[in-house]
């Protein structure tokens, strides 16, 4: 077994300002207000909430 890093990539992201349903590769999710909603390099979308977010995601 070995130790892997996955690749920096870059992606666009927003902050829910109201309730919103998005669908995602996985189907339909709720995003609340004050979740950041994540668009990935091909269109794709998904919620995080705002504390894992700021845990995992570094704003350039």
């Amino acid at each position: 077994m070995m130790l892997v890093r996955k690749k920096p990539v870059i992606c666009e992201a927003r902050i829910a300002e109201h309730t919103e349903y998005i669908e995602t590769l996985e189907g339909t999710m709720k995003a609340n207000i004050g979740d950041y909603i994540i668009t990935g390099i091909k269109g794709e979308q998904w919620p995080v909430k705002s504390d894992i977010f700021k845990r995992t995601y570094e704003v350039i």
